[in-house]
Formats: structure tokens, C-alpha cells, sequence
């Protein structure tokens, strides 16, 4: 079952950063590759991550191993997700579409037919790999049923929290309840264990493995150890938002990861001024246990690219890191009535085991970080990570779809810090994972009959060739509607509103609105994107 879930030129840049991991597909028996032996693939991903939270994407905050993979590989300025968890995850696991697979786009795990997919974790598995996966799963069926060998994480079906055990949200290991330690346990440190652990036993066997690293950081609720914290309060009380936003937005510019003649876009309502907030330091602190958590992630990162090292096969492991949607405003569920993201926290009352207390979202009296403590970190910080695009978590917005994406892969990657603006999504790794593998994506796997691929492989890209992108690109996100044809792009905000059109290579911050200008634009693409609609079950 499954998880519950344009051609572009590549511009060199001399620059020290990040790396992801991609492949590509090919014949469910494995096939000698032309090149090389079977890669590796490491597939690293955060939740609810904003666009510029790496520091090879502009952001102060410290990620240094990350950035290692930029310096040595390639980062990618225009690849999409889906806006949502769960239909990210449905999408990249698949390569299709998630309405295709049963996800509406707005909610976590509606599966309709399980027969019409395939996971690349069962392919590359059939097809002699290890599979191991560690981290946020959102299914019903467990992971080692879906074609992993190995399985460490949460069925991820409610609230979290990182250093406790939640009701409804049990850990695994394999097919077994894993046991929390008494103390000492931090969820993201955990995983880094397992990850580590998986690619050391993956290394010593005679035979390519496929590790799928799903972090749940830093996704609310805001929970950090006070050390980690501690470097980052004074940078943020000294900035705020506004000044942190501007600084990011003019690294970006200094980096190439945005154009010049992009315009800023304007704070969202409901964000304001820094200057005149009461309480700085118990908003800064919020901002402050955030960067926290994505340290977190890169300290984990770190430690895989050692083992990868130790283990003697990092020059041809494919590792590949990105998030699975903008930045979130808040930690609740329910639509926001201004449609940027999710409403104040309000934390389910049994969201934790009864011998465990909490204190409901944070205040001034009520600092976040603490495992006692349900927050997230507001509107005007989730604007400075999306900096300097519109939109957030759930919107179809660039805020809300558009990811960081950073690949490795030395041995077939020679030259590091290389960007490359060809326009990519989520539904592009199946495609990717099998052709580097030599593997062929299969029209009858156990029964079933998955549908066509709609993805496209990425591996000419890291070859630093021309490729062959996406016709158009579409989404149905909670939020809004969205349709990608080359560098154009309608949005509109559901429910029969007027389209917006935006030309993304002069306005990717969707700040200028070209719909009365070309209106025979507007009237092809939206017939377009309801074909598309109708083709896919898109609500």
C-alpha cells in the first residue's frame, strides 16, 4: 500500500554548498550500466523547510555539511514540490502525480487504489538493492511491506512531539514497536542513529543500497535542546524578521540562486513590523529554536557523508537533499481564514500520553523549545525562510511549492557548485532512481499494474546535459490552483477566482500580474490545467 499520504541552461558558480541525490529508470532485472556500476542513492528530506533556510540557499543558519554537498555537486533553483507532507511524499515515492494515487492534495492519507502504483523502495528492492528507510512515515501499512528492508520512525498519523512518546504516533523498528529509552531521546538525533547505523550495515554487503531519510524537522512543534538554541537567540533578537529577510534576499543575489531583477515580495497581512513587536525576545527565541532543529538535520547529514567516507563508497553514492514544502506559519490544522497557511496552534488535548504535560502553544510566559511546549513560529518567520518568494505551506504559490534541491554524486558530478535552473518536481525521482540504477520501471508488479510514469529523469542534468523537462507542470494545493507552462505560470485562489499569470523568469516572487495583458494566455492555460484535472482526479 502506499504512503498516506524546460530545458534550462547550468550555469557554473564558484561557490561552496550543498548536494542532493538523484537516478533514473530502466528493466526490473538490473542491466549493466554503461558507465559505471550501480550507484548508491541517498535520498534526504526535510518537512517544512523553507526555500532559503540552507546557507547555500542564503540563510544564516548553520549548515555547513549541506553546504559541503553544494561545494561538491549541484544545486537546483527551480524544482517543486507539492505543498503538502503527505502528497509530497505520495509523488516522489511513486512518480506520479498524488491525486493519481489517491491523495486530493489537502489531506494526508485518502488511498483509493492501491493497484495504480509502484514505490521506487519496491523496484529497486526487486531489482537487488538494500532498501532501508529511517524517519516519517505516513501510512498505514508499514514500510518493510512497501519494499524497505529496513525501517526506523513513527507511523506518522498525529501530532509529535521530539522528545516523547505520542498516542497514536508509534515507533517502529521493522516490523516491530520500538521501545522509547527512558531519557535522553531527541526524535532527530535518533534518526541520525538509525540513518548511520542502515548505511553501515547497507555499506557491507555485496550489493548498491537505497536509504530514503525523511526528517520531520523542523516541522512544529518548536522542540530543540538548549544548546543548540543558545547560538542562534542573539542573532535573531538583533535582526528580527525584517532585517533578517533583506540580508537573506541579498546572499541570494550574491549566490545566483535568484535574479537580480527580482523584487522582493511583499509580507503577507497579519506579518508585522518587527519594530513595532512587544516581546522580542520570546519572538526571536521561536526563530532561534527553528534554526536549531535544521542544525540538527545538517549534524545528521554530516554523519552520513562520514560513514559513506569511512565506508569507502562515497564517490559513487547519489545522495540528494530537499524539503517536502514551504515553511510553515503555524502548528494547526485548519485553513487560516487568510489563506497563507495554517491557523493558531491548537494542539489536540490527548496529542500526548497522559503521564506526559503540556502547556499549549507559547507565549512570552512560555518559552518554546521545551518538550512541555506545542508552537510553531509564526507568520513573519515562515515569510523570512520562503524569502524572497510569496506564499507558505499549502499555498501553490513559489513559497509554498518551490524546494531547495542539492545532488552529489562524485562520480559522475566532477565539477562542484554548478546551479542549474531546469525546472524539476518531486514526480521526477522514480524516473531518476531507476535509469541511474539500470533498472526498468515495470508496466505488472505483484499484481498490479502501475500507471505510466509521469516524472522525468534528472540524470542528464547531473551529466551536465540537455534535458528534455516537463511540458507543464500542475497542482491542486489546498490553498490555490496552480499550472507551469515554460516560464509562465497561473495561480488562482480556488473556488472560481480570476487567474493570475506570472512570467517566473522576470517574477518569480509573483509580485507583477500579467492576466489582463494576455488574456488568450490565461484562457489556454486554464483549459489546460483542467484537462490535466480531469486526467489526474484533482478536486
Amino acid at each position: 500500500m502506499l504512503p498516506r499520504q524546460l530545458p534550462h541552461r547550468i550555469t557554473p558558480l564558484a561557490v561552496s554548498m550543498v548536494a542532493v541525490f538523484v537516478g533514473q529508470a530502466i528493466c526490473l532485472q538490473p542491466v549493466r550500466a554503461q558507465r559505471i556500476e550501480r550507484p548508491n542513492i541517498v535520498l534526504i528530506m526535510a518537512d517544512d523547510m523553507g526555500s532559503s533556510d540552507l546557507g547555500c540557499y542564503g540563510g544564516e543558519i548553520h549548515t555547513p555539511n549541506i553546504d559541503t554537498l553544494a561545494a561538491a555537486g549541484l544545486r537546483f533553483t527551480q524544482f517543486y514540490n507539492n505543498s503538502v507532507c503527505g502528497p509530497t511524499r505520495a509523488s516522489l515515492l511513486t512518480g506520479l502525480y498524488c491525486q493519481q494515487v489517491g491523495h486530493s492534495g489537502e489531506r494526508w492519507n485518502e488511498p483509493k487504489d492501491y493497484t495504480k502504483c509502484v514505490l521506487i523502495s519496491e523496484v529497486l528492492q526487486s531489482a537487488g538493492y538494500h532498501t532501508a528507510m529511517v524517519g516519517k512515515w505516513q501510512g498505514r501499512d508499514l514500510a518493510v511491506e512497501r519494499g524497505f528492508d529496513r525501517f526506523f520512525g513513527p507511523m506518522c498519523q498525529a501530532k509529535i512531539s521530539y522528545f516523547n512518546e505520542v498516542q497514536n504516533n508509534p515507533f517502529y523498528l521493522n516490523d516491530k514497536r520500538w521501545t522509547f529509552p527512558d531519557q535522553g531521546f531527541y526524535m532527530t538525533e535518533s534518526f541520525n542513529d538509525h540513518a548511520v547505523q542502515f548505511v553501515e550495515e547497507a555499506a557491507a554487503q555485496d550489493k548498491p543500497f537505497f536509504l530514503y531519510l525523511a526528517y520531520i524537522a523542523p516541522h512544529w512543534p518548536l522542540h530543540a535542546r538548549q544548546a543548540d538554541i543558545a547560538p542562534y537567540r542573539e542573532t535573531y533578537l538583533q535582526q528580527g524578521w525584517d532585517l533578517c529577510r533583506q540580508r537573506r534576499f541579498q546572499r541570494q543575489q550574491q549566490l545566483g540562486v535568484v535574479d537580480d531583477a527580482w523584487r522582493l515580495s511583499p509580507k503577507p497581512p497579519g506579518a508585522p513590523d518587527w519594530k513595532s513587536r512587544q516581546h522580542k525576545p520570546w519572538q526571536a527565541e521561536r526563530m532561534a529554536v527553528y534554526a536549531a532543529q535544521v542544525s540538527g538535520i545538517d549534524r545528521g547529514v554530516g554523519r552520513i557523508l562520514a560513514a559513506l567516507k569511512q565506508a569507502h563508497v562515497e564517490k559513487n553514492t547519489l545522495v540528494m537533499f530537499l524539503s517536502d514544502n514551504g515553511a510553515a506559519t503555524d502548528g494547526g490544522y485548519a485553513p487560516s481564514k487568510s489563506g497563507f497557511g495554517f491557523s493558531p496552534q491548537r494542539p489536540n488535548k490527548n496529542w500526548r500520553k497522559d503521564k506526559h504535560s503540556i502547556r499549549p502553544g507559547s507565549s512570552p510566559e512560555n518559552m518554546p523549545g521545551p518538550g512541555d511546549t506545542f508552537a510553531a513560529y509564526g507568520l513573519a518567520w515562515a515569510n523570512v525562510s520562503n524569502t524572497p518568494l510569496r506564499g507558505a505551506k499549502l499555498a501553490a504559490y513559489e513559497g509554498g511549492i518551490r524546494t531547495p534541491l542539492v545532488v552529489r554524486w562524485p562520480a559522475v558530478i566532477p565539477t562542484g557548485g554548478r546551479l542549474s535552473g531546469d525546472v524539476g518536481h518531486v514526480i521526477d525521482f522514480m524516473a531518476t532512481c531507476l535509469e541511474v540504477a539500470g533498472v526498468a520501471y515495470p508496466q505488472e508488479f505483484q499484481g498490479r499494474h502501475p500507471l505510466p510514469l509521469e516524472g522525468k529523469s534528472l540524470a542528464p542534468v547531473f551529466r551536465g546535459e540537455e534535458r528534455i523537462g516537463h511540458e507543464l507542470l500542475c497542482w491542486s494545493a489546498p490553498r490555490n490552483q496552480a499550472i507551469r507552462q515554460g516560464d509562465w505560470k497561473l495561480v488562482n485562489a480556488r473556488k472560481n477566482a480570476a487567474w493570475e499569470l506570472y512570467n517566473l523568469r522576470q517574477d518569480a516572487t509573483e509580485t507583477n500580474n500579467l492576466a489582463a495583458q494576455y488574456p488568450a494566455r490565461v484562457k489556454a492555460m486554464s483549459a489546460q490545467f483542467q484537462q490535466w484535472q480531469k486526467r489526474v482526479g484533482a478536486n
